[in-house]
């Protein structure tokens, strides 16, 4: 095709075997789309496409990526918001009619809708790096650093102490939006042995193998990426094999400094609107039983 689609805050060029998906850099620009500049998606890294009615004159065209295509979609697992969905596009309701010839013209090229075995669209390059409320992690593309904040950081993890975790002994990274509550990054190890049964996994804010987010801290545009990155980098070396999902268990009694510390948190949270008067009570109440 060739041709070139335009909508609000990216632009789609069609081409015979690919979508190069090119994003603004305006101030009204999501930051996720900003970080990502711009993506080649091959067209047999989707499933289908849809154009539906949008908010207030506009309609939406959406590329469905197919299942294990993406590592930046399989990283998300779903928690991204739809104004930062990047298969997803906005126009002004007037261009409906060309939005709906490109549609049918890409579903005519489309082929496999089933889950993928490797990746077709490329992850971000690192290296990469965010800072997390309790430290700073850092990805070069063989392994992944966390070197913790005396600010943040639980006692736990100081007593760890920092750590590296070279990809091939990873299996594969569980991101948590830091939009939701208590968002964290946590890598998951490679399992030696499928039979053998998941060992207890500690809270995020415990566990030397994970970064916890903050207003402010991890925020999506910076961490989901990073997360996708190692996450492709995990499939490339062939350690990505099926790793037990872990069983959460009820957390050992926390030092009364950390407890303090999350509380703290909790009432930045809660300040900034981003938890309810409902939630702060019951957390809050939840972290003073821990004493």
């Amino acid at each position: 095709m060739g041709d070139v689609l335009a909508g609000f805050h990216a632009a789609w060029e069609f081409e015979s075997d690919s979508v190069l998906i090119r994003y603004e850099r305006g101030i009204r620009t999501p930051k996720l789309f900003q970080a990502l500049g711009e993506r080649r998606v091959p067209l047999e890294a989707l499933a289908g496409v849809t154009l539906t009615p949008g908010r207030r004159g506009t309609v939406v065209l959406r590329a469905e990526p197919r299942p294990g295509a993406d590592p930046l979609m399989e990283a998300a697992a779903g928690q991204l918001k739809e104004g930062c969905d990047p298969y997803r596009m906005v126009l002004p309701a007037e261009r409906e009619t060309l939005a709906e010839y490109y549609a049918d013209e890409l579903r005519g090229l489309l082929g496999e809708t089933g889950k993928t075995e490797r990746y077709l669209v490329a992850a971000p390059e690192a290296p990469l790096q965010f800072k997390a409320y309790d430290g700073k992690a850092s990805f070069d593309g063989t392994s992944v650093s966390f070197r913790w904040s005396w600010t943040g950081a639980s006692s736990a993890k100081w007593k760890a102490g920092d750590q590296t975790y070279p990809v091939a002994g990873l299996g594969g990274v569980e991101w948590r939006s830091p939009e939701l509550f208590e968002g964290y990054l946590r890598l998951l190890p490679r399992d030696a042995s499928a039979t053998a049964a998941a060992p207890a996994v500690p809270q995020a804010d415990q566990d030397p193998a994970a970064v916890v987010f903050g207003l402010g801290y991890g925020p999506v545009h910076e961490s989901l990426p990073f997360a996708a990155a190692v996450l492709a980098a995990v499939r490339e070396r062939g350690a990505g094999a099926p790793v037990p999902v872990p069983v959460p268990v009820p957390a050992p009694r926390r030092d009364p400094a950390d407890i303090a510390e999350r509380i703290r948190h909790l009432g930045e949270l809660h300040q900034a609107g981003l938890v309810t008067d409902e939630e702060f009570s019951s957390k809050k109440a939840e972290l003073l039983a821990e004493l």
